[in-house]
């Protein structure tokens, strides 16, 4: 038979930042070793949280998969809408080289049009010439 020894959960104690300036030391020592956690606060309110290494990386691991977790989610929601664009496009592929070509081509034709470029001589050739 296993025993397992069970851990008295101790209320968070509360200690007015004053107190911590004073107490530092103490503070420290009952958290590393006492394992509690102390709320830091400034009149009656409270700012911040001190805690145990043990619980700074159980917190960071915890948040860690909890980025993990999202970003999983985020991948196959992505898969799954670049699966559906694929079957609607009857597994056709996008050529994205024509598409950013057709796009710098378009933006070229607005700067024409913007600057009133009359003689033909294309904005980006400009901005060639000056640099």
């Amino acid at each position: 038979m296993v025993r397992v020894k069970k851990v008295k959960k101790m209320a968070d104690e509360r200690v007015d930042i004053e107190r911590v300036k004073r107490d530092i030391s103490k503070l420290v020592n009952h958290i590393a070793f006492g394992g509690e956690r102390v709320i830091v606060t400034s009149r009656g309110n409270p700012k911040a949280a001190l805690v145990s290494m043990t619980d700074y990386e159980r917190l960071q691991k915890e948040e860690a998969n909890e980025r993990l977790t999202h970003w999983q989610a985020w991948v196959a929601e992505s898969a799954s809408l670049a699966d559906k664009i694929l079957a609607r496009r009857e597994g056709e592929t996008l050529d994205t080289d024509a598409l950013w070509q057709a796009a710098r081509e378009d933006l070229e034709d607005r700067d024409d049009q913007i600057l009133g470029n009359a003689a033909g001589v294309s904005w980006a050739h400009l901005v060639q010439e000056v640099l």
